[in-house]
């Protein structure tokens, strides 16, 4: 038998069972080796429950099956909880167009890394692709920040020319 309603805080000292004949059974602690956590697991399982219902019962019946046209017939069509976007024309053609002006963005870049030398390619790996500060990048390579900041401004020149 589901409960329809919560047992409130103040009355949960003890569990009261109904059989599905409708007997009432009354557990409480101390008694048959229940304990004080035995009782708030039972009413806590009963709380899920009676939650699972109301979402049942409030929402899905409500949402579901409450479009219904002038003469009774089903409107579905006009039910945004039934409706499908994922095969939408229009947003399917704007994510293809999208990936592939990404992948053209990442073969021009492919390129113009080509035109760098090996170490200005060490230093763009270090500052884009490690996310590491210049002065990380200069205590490690034992020259000053301001070092490290022309040759960054050398290889942005660099790929400035390429693109232009």
């Amino acid at each position: 038998m589901s409960r329809r309603y919560k047992t409130s805080k103040k009355n949960r000292t003890n569990y009261i069972y109904y059989t599905a004949e409708g007997a009432k059974s009354v557990i409480a602690p101390d008694e048959d080796g229940v304990t004080e956590a035995d009782i708030d697991l039972l009413h806590s399982m009963d709380d899920i429950e009676v939650n699972e219902q109301r979402r049942c019962d409030y929402r899905a019946a409500v949402h579901l099956d409450a479009y219904c046209g002038g003469e009774g017939e089903a409107a579905d069509d006009r039910n945004k909880y039934l409706s499908d976007y994922s095969a939408n024309p229009e947003q399917l053609y704007i994510e293809a167009e999208e990936e592939d002006e990404h992948m053209y963005a990442l073969d021009r870049l492919t390129k113009a890394m080509e035109c760098l030398s090996s170490q200005q390619k060490e230093l763009f790996k270090k500052v884009y692709i490690e996310k590491r500060t210049n002065t990380n990048i200069a205590a490690e390579e034992g020259v000053t920040e301001a070092a490290i900041r022309s040759r960054l401004k050398k290889m942005y020149e660099k790929l400035r020319q390429y693109f232009s």
